[in-house]
C-alpha cells in the first residue's frame, strides 16, 4: 500500500533536484554571459563552455570557463570598473586546470586597458600584463610574466617553471609600487625580484667606455711556450709507413699494373706534432677588463610598475588539445585579500578534487587490468 507513495516521493525529489540544477546552471550561464564577451575578430574562434570538468572538489564551486574544441584560438574578455595601481599593489590571480593532459597550449591571462574593443580583441591587441602558464612539448613549461612599457612588451629574463599535471593550480602575480614583484603558485612564492633587474625596460646603467682600449703591451696570456724546451732529434717520424709484412702478389704484372707499392700502415713511432711545454708567463697581467662608464641614455623611472587605466581581463590563447578550465579570477590591490580568496576557492576544494582524481585514476587502472585479463 505504501509503495506508490514512495515512488511519488522519489519522483518529486528527482524533479526538484533537476529543477534546482537547471535553475542554477541557467543562472550561472546568464551571469557568465553578461560578464564575459567573446571576440568576433575571427569567425573560427574556439567555443567556451561552463564546466567543473571530469573531477572536482565541488560541482558548483569548481565550475569555470573551459575550452571545448581542439586546435583553436580562443578569445574572451571581461570588463570591470577602470582603475590605476599608482601607489598601490596590483594583484592578478586565477586558477588553471589542464585536466586534458595538455600537450601544447596557453593557460595565461592578459590584463588590458579599459579602452579595449572587446569585440575586436585578438593576439596583437595591446595589453598591460600577460601572466600565467604556457606549455608546449617538453621544452616549454614556463610561467609568462610580460609587461608592456612604453608600447613595447618585455619578457622576464628568468625562467619560471609552471605546473604541468592535471590538477587545478592557483597562479598569483603581485606588483609592488617599490618596483618589485612576486610570483606565487598555489599560494607559495616561486620567484621575486626587481622590475629593473629582471626585465630590460631601461637601457643599462653602465656601458663600456668607448674611449678605452686595451694597451698594446697588455699581456693576457697565462701560459707561454718554454723557451728552454727543444724538440728531440728523433721526434720527427712519418705518420704512415709501408707495411713491412706486405708482399707483392705473384700475379702482379708491372707492365699492366704499374710499379707495385706496399700498402701504408700507421707508424707506431709517430708522435705527432711537437709542441714545447707550457710555463707560467712572468709578464701575465690577467684578463683585461673593459672599463665602464655611466650610460648617458639611462634615465631612472620609478613608475615602471604603474598602469593608469586597467579595465579588462581576457583570455587570448591557442590550444592544440582543449579541456583547460579557468576560474577564480581576481584583480585586487590587497595581497592579503588575494591570499584569503585563494584559500576560500582553490584551497577549499583542492583536497577533495585530488581524492576524486585519485579514485578516478584507480578505477581507470583497474578497468585496464580487467580488460587485459579478459583479453588473455
Amino acid at each position: 500500500v505504501k509503495l506508490p507513495y514512495i515512488y511519488i516521493y522519489i519522483y518529486i525529489y528527482i524533479y526538484i533536484y533537476i529543477y534546482i540544477y537547471i535553475y542554477i546552471y541557467i543562472y550561472i550561464y546568464i551571469i557568465v554571459s553578461s560578464r564575459w564577451a567573446e571576440s568576433k575578430h575571427k569567425s573560427d574562434y574556439g567555443q567556451w563552455k561552463l564546466s567543473a570538468g571530469k573531477f572536482y572538489g565541488d560541482a558548483e564551486l569548481d565550475k569555470g570557463l573551459q575550452t571545448s574544441q581542439d586546435a583553436r584560438f580562443y578569445a574572451m574578455s571581461s570588463r570591470f570598473e577602470p582603475f590605476s595601481n599608482e601607489g598601490k599593489d596590483l594583484v592578478i590571480q586565477f586558477t588553471v586546470k589542464h585536466e586534458q593532459k595538455i600537450d601544447c597550449g596557453g593557460g595565461y591571462v592578459k590584463v588590458f586597458p579599459a579602452d579595449l574593443d572587446q569585440a575586436e580583441m585578438h593576439g596583437d591587441s595591446q595589453y598591460y600584463v600577460m601572466f600565467g602558464p604556457d606549455i608546449c612539448g617538453y621544452s616549454t613549461k614556463k610561467v609568462h610574466v610580460i609587461f608592456n612599457y612604453k608600447g613595447q612588451n618585455h619578457l622576464i629574463k628568468k625562467e619560471i617553471r609552471c605546473k604541468d599535471d592535471e590538477h587545478t593550480h592557483l597562479y598569483t602575480l603581485i606588483l609592488h609600487p617599490d618596483q618589485t614583484y612576486e610570483v606565487k603558485i598555489n599560494n607559495e612564492k616561486v620567484e621575486s625580484g626587481s622590475l629593473e633587474e629582471d626585465w630590460d625596460f631601461l637601457p643599462p646603467k653602465k656601458i663600456k667606455d668607448p674611449e678605452a682600449k686595451k694597451p698594446e703591451d697588455w699581456d693576457d696570456r697565462a701560459k707561454i711556450d718554454d723557451p728552454e724546451d727543444t724538440k728531440p732529434e728523433d721526434w720527427d717520424k712519418p705518420e704512415n709507413i709501408p707495411d713491412p709484412d706486405a708482399k707483392k702478389p705473384d700475379d702482379w704484372d708491372e707492365d699492366m699494373d704499374g710499379e707495385w707499392e706496399p700498402p701504408m700502415i700507421p707508424n707506431p713511432e709517430y708522435k705527432g706534432e711537437w709542441k714545447p711545454k707550457q710555463i707560467d708567463n712572468p709578464n701575465y697581467k690577467g684578463a683585461w677588463v673593459h672599463p665602464e662608464i655611466d650610460n648617458p641614455e639611462h634615465t631612472p623611472d620609478d613608475s615602471i610598475y604603474k598602469y593608469d587605466n586597467i579595465g579588462v581581463i581576457g583570455l587570448d590563447l591557442w590550444q592544440v588539445k582543449s579541456g583547460t578550465i579557468f576560474d577564480n579570477f581576481l584583480i585586487s590591490d590587497d595581497v592579503k585579500e588575494a591570499e584569503e580568496f585563494g584559500k576560500e576557492t582553490w584551497g577549499a576544494t583542492k583536497v577533495t578534487s585530488f581524492s576524486i582524481y585519485f579514485a578516478h585514476l584507480c578505477s581507470f587502472v583497474l578497468a585496464s587490468e580487467v580488460a587485459k585479463l579478459y583479453l588473455i
